[in-house]
């Protein structure tokens, strides 16, 4: 399995406050999808997001929220918090950094908690079956999103893995892949059910990096991501590895904000609000468009198989999660989106689950109009 991010790690400064303010600045992401508004209605509180990754590191923005993990391959510490690469602790870093006030690092979800799983060696070559393993301890371990900045080769423990995730009614999020190495939408990110992420940049158009292709669900902004990295140190990073971390965080901030919603329902609020990009509609650049934090967790969303019309435009319309992609045709071709498992999942979740679930927020369920 190969990284999915370019990354520098900035020396580390002899003015820790300095830099921990310079860094915050520098999140430009931050502003650009409008995240302190979306941390007013929700912050993740509840949530776990599993990283299978490099490890993380416990930096001083990320540790209050760094659950102790496992390690699936040799070289840690046993428990998933070394990171000699930095990849790992950049992911989680953005998916979860709580910062230190208004300094350092601010993930999408400050208040959810990561489960870190040392999965690939420092150098990216990982192997899929290393990354099912991954997998199943996170779905072992209690984790309601998973979060997979890699792509690589599949096997079939993987593909288990992934089913077995989604059938739990975990979140699964993956980064598309980095061009000129990939040419193709990669493993996982092309599995059905899983939730594809390709990048932006700072304009809020295509990224050069980013893949394309059918299976493209949502982008993120993925050019010059400043996040966590080890020892306390701070990475620039870029590629859809940081565009999936972004968008796990997003899933995070709905899963906690909307406790009982299905995995399915989770991405159907995703893809249904993002901001078209490109042609109108989905398209193989942006999929359904940029994620938008604060409509995801407030926009009048029906849930699939039902319109709404206060719902914003194309939203319970042909989205991932609803059934057959436009374009697609009468050749026989399939929607890879959610909608595979939908009625499995709706069906098969364990009323545990969802008890646990709503105990967590005291939140009504959004207002459906059909």
């Amino acid at each position: 399995m190969a990284l999915l991010a370019t990354s520098i790690v900035l020396p580390a400064s002899t003015d820790p406050p300095g830099a921990s303010a310079q860094i915050r600045a520098e999140q430009w992401h931050l502003d650009y999808l409008k995240t302190a508004q979306a941390q007013s209605i929700s912050r993740g509180n509840g949530v776990v997001v599993a990283v299978p990754d490099t490890g993380v590191d416990p930096h001083p923005d990320l540790s209050d929220n760094l659950l102790a993990g496992t390690d699936i391959i040799a070289g840690g510490n046993g428990d998933g918090r070394k990171d000699l690469d930095s990849h790992g602790t950049s992911m989680a870093g953005l998916i979860a950094a709580h910062g230190q006030g208004k300094l350092g690092a601010l993930g999408i979800a400050p208040e959810a908690e990561v489960l870190p799983i040392y999965s690939s060696p420092p150098d990216g070559a990982g192997d899929p079956d290393s990354l099912a393993k991954g997998i199943e301890y996170a779905i072992a371990n209690g984790a309601d999103i998973i979060s997979i900045s890699s792509v690589g080769a599949s096997s079939s423990r993987l593909r288990q893995a992934i089913r077995a995730a989604l059938d739990a009614d975990i979140i699964v999020v993956a980064g598309v892949g980095n061009l000129p190495r990939d040419q193709t939408v990669g493993y996982p990110a092309s599995e059905a059910g899983v939730i594809a992420v390709g990048g932006v940049d700072r304009t809020g158009f295509h990224a050069p990096i980013s893949v394309t292709g059918p299976e493209i669900d949502v982008v993120a902004p993925a050019v010059d991501i400043y996040s966590t990295s080890y020892d306390g140190k701070y990475s620039k990073g870029t590629g859809t590895s940081s565009a999936t971390a972004i968008v796990a965080g997003a899933a995070a901030l709905i899963r906690s904000k909307y406790p009982y919603l299905p995995a399915r329902e989770v991405a159907h609020r995703l893809t249904a609000t993002a901001v078209d990009k490109g042609p109108p509609g989905r398209d193989d650049e942006y999929g359904y468009g940029v994620i938008d934090l604060v409509a995801a967790l407030t926009a009048d969303v029906p849930p699939l198989g039902f319109e709404s019309a206060s719902a914003p435009a194309g939203a319970g319309q042909s989205t991932t999660v609803a059934g057959r992609r436009p374009g697609d045709g009468g050749s026989g071709a399939t929607a890879r989106g959610l909608a595979t498992l939908g009625v499995i999942v709706a069906a098969g979740v364990a009323w545990a689950v969802v008890a646990r679930r709503r105990r967590r927020s005291d939140d009504p369920p959004p207002r459906i109009s059909r």
